[in-house]
């Protein structure tokens, strides 16, 4: 890993993966294989698997959502252009909010910042209310802390978490 001018350590950050079209679960895993290989980041450790039904616009697949850790020197905006890279060398298309996607990346956490430029809100706005993001992140990092918020295991276990199924065998690393 190749530090960036400007900063002297990496940063730990998560980022959540979803998908609900064209193999939902290889395109959860091709997305983590791309996180894994960006420039100047490290996977560290990536949640199981879950099912669970869609949020906001209902008339679809349910998705595969999971949450990776990494450790990163790219900065919060170039770490989000390198999702959106990611995205799109998958197919993803933005018809519309909540529409259904080969592939969703979002920064959940970025250290401890909190960031609110356009485009770019971390922690992630809507975080507090999904299991879909809790449960995995409470999976691989339960003592993490959302900038704001409090502790991911304490969040998670506030959440409601129905219809969300893990799926058997389906743990990546």
């Amino acid at each position: 890993m190749r530090r960036v001018t400007g900063h002297r350590s990496p940063v730990t950050a998560f980022v959540a993966l979803g998908s609900n079209l064209e193999d939902p679960v290889a395109q959860v895993r091709a997305g983590l294989g791309a996180l894994a290989a960006l420039p100047q980041t490290r996977l560290i450790a990536a949640s199981s698997l879950y099912r669970n039904p869609p949020a906001g616009y209902h008339d679809q697949p349910d998705f595969v959502n999971a949450v990776a850790q990494i450790e990163t020197y790219l900065a919060p905006r170039e770490l989000l252009d390198a999702l959106l890279v990611i995205e799109r060398s998958q197919g993803r298309l933005r018809d519309f909010p909540n529409a259904p996607r080969t592939l969703d990346l979002d920064i959940l956490i970025y250290g401890e910042q909190v960031i609110c430029e356009t485009g770019l809100t971390i922690p992630h706005p809507r975080m507090l209310e999904r299991a879909f993001v809790l449960v995995p992140l409470a999976e691989i990092a339960p003592a993490a802390v959302v900038p704001g918020a409090g502790p991911v295991a304490r969040l998670a276990a506030g959440v409601g978490a129905a219809g969300m199924v893990k799926l058997p065998g389906e743990h990546v690393t």
